[in-house]
């Protein structure tokens, strides 16, 4: 309850409304507005009929909605309670969990560097809603509180949060995708870093340190479920069969609603090793995944003609092939499917790196004809290697090595070029492999339209990685520190 409350300034009367409050069995003052001299306040209640812009002598705007809104949801999971009961601390200050829980509702709302979270935090309603000063939230006692989650800590807290989230709300995790990406850093090039390296970074910036992220979501709203943090040059086969073992030792949490879970992975994850993973549960996990064009050859064999079309929406003019096949050392159904529209699409950018090729080509020709005739005599005289090794990185973009034909001749001790593209090459490329995608999977009564489904449902992991690198919402990248 509020209270009208006195101050003397230099002998003179000022007055400000007060909210106090118990803290730990103390009272305390938790809201406080000037108000101004006893003149003001007679002005304020004889002229009732001004506009409250007029009125008003002191405004202070808080962010109100969206951080009560989290701060319930975070609620109802109990989320702060679970944290602390995995690092429990002394009876001082902010719990380990309400750090985290600041933290992850500032990523939300209004994305900013740890150093930055007592600002911020002192610009929302959260101090009236947790009862803790902004001033507690510093970066230092945010690390300070963060560091003394340990790894193993980190897991039990994930699984335990899982395990409320799907207590709470329906989530459908009978078809779990995985994919993982990487975060650019500001970590000093100079210092020692366990997990941050230099590799190339998915957001272009390689000059950059970057943390790689393996991520486990539902397909039913893309909502994350496990995650690792991997050395920014992860092997990804490696961290896939990490991230499964994972999924193995939390299977009672997951299968508490439905035993029917599928997993999705690409190409870089489908080695012995990580079929083996997801045979070996006890339950094995159902998979769909896509094969290289080397491990199912008799795949890409077969004609268009054989192909049968896909029935339903999102399968306009898509047709597939279906077949057992000896890849991983099992017997699994694979399919192989074309896409008119896919086809079109990469059709089109070989054309365009056609004629970037031709262009690159025909400079290299009118600069040995230039040597040969006299009209350059700069630089190092052309020799038949040297052409070679110019030629080796002109055609070293997909397909052009196929598509165009070249001599190097010789005469007079004088290097020449000739070249073209090849229509029949292009014309087989197209034939043989543009606009297929070939999957597998070890779920041989899945239709080849589930079959197609459940694999393009990868989008939905991506889906959670792009919101994760929006500026604007729940980003995580760059990392601060």
């Amino acid at each position: 309850m509020g209270a009208l409350v006195k101050k003397m300034v230099n002998g003179r009367a000022y007055y400000h409304y007060e909210e106090s409050k118990q803290v730990d069995g103390m009272p305390k003052v938790v809201f406080q507005k000037y108000l101004g001299s006893a003149d003001k306040l007679l002005e304020l209640a004889q002229n009732p009929e001004k506009p409250i812009q007029d009125r008003v002598l002191h405004s202070v705007s808080y962010e109100c909605g969206m951080v009560t809104l989290l701060y319930d949801l975070a609620k109802r999971l109990d989320l702060v309670g679970i944290i602390d009961s995995f690092v429990p601390k002394r009876r001082q200050g902010a719990s380990v969990g309400s750090y985290i829980l600041a933290e992850a509702i500032n990523r939300v709302v209004a994305p900013s560097s740890t150093e930055e979270l007592q600002h911020w935090h002192e610009t929302t309603y959260l101090p009236h809603l947790t009862n803790l000063n902004a001033d507690v939230f510093s970066g230092h006692n945010f690390w300070k509180n963060a560091n003394k989650i340990s790894e193993k800590a980190l897991e039990s807290i994930e699984d335990a949060i899982l395990s409320k989230m799907l207590a709470v709300y329906e989530i459908d995790i009978s078809n779990l995708i995985y994919d993982a990406t990487n975060l650019f850093t500001y970590i000093d090039a100079t210092q020692e870093s366990q997990s941050a390296t230099f590799d190339r970074c998915k957001s272009k910036r390689n000059d950059l340190r970057v943390v790689a992220l393996a991520l486990l979501a539902s397909q039913d709203f893309s909502i994350p479920l496990m995650h690792e943090t991997c050395l920014g040059n992860w092997n990804d086969a490696k961290e896939f069969v990490r991230i499964m073992n994972r999924l193995k030792n939390s299977r009672k949490i997951l299968t508490s609603r439905d035993n029917d879970i599928a997993a999705k992975f690409d190409r870089s994850n489908n080695s012995d090793d990580d079929v083996k993973s997801l045979d070996s549960f006890d339950n094995p996990i159902n998979y769909v995944g896509r094969l290289k064009k080397n491990q199912a050859k008799e795949l890409w064999a077969v004609p268009k003609e054989q192909y049968t079309p896909l029935i339903g929406d999102g399968f306009t003019e898509q047709s597939a092939y279906r077949m057992e096949v000896d890849v991983f050392g099992e017997r699994l159904t694979a399919l192989i499917v074309h896409d008119p529209k896919l086809e079109k699409s990469r059709l089109q950018d070989i054309k365009l790196n056609i004629e970037k090729t031709r262009k690159l080509l025909s400079e290299l020709s009118s600069n040995l004809y230039g040597y040969a005739s006299g009209g350059i005599v700069e630089g190092i005289y052309p020799t038949v290697d040297g052409v070679k090794n110019s030629l080796k990185n002109i055609l070293k973009t997909e397909y052009m090595e196929d598509i165009f034909k070249y001599k190097i001749l010789q005469e007079g001790g004088n290097v020449y070029l000739s070249f073209g593209a090849s229509k029949i090459a292009l014309d087989k490329i197209r034939r043989d492999g543009l606009g297929k995608t070939a999957l597998f999977t070890n779920r041989s009564d899945f239709s080849n339209e589930e079959i197609v489904g459940a694999y393009r449902s990868a989008c939905h992991a991506e889906h959670a990685f792009k919101q994760m690198k929006d500026p604007e919402h729940l980003t995580t990248e760059p990392l601060f520190h």
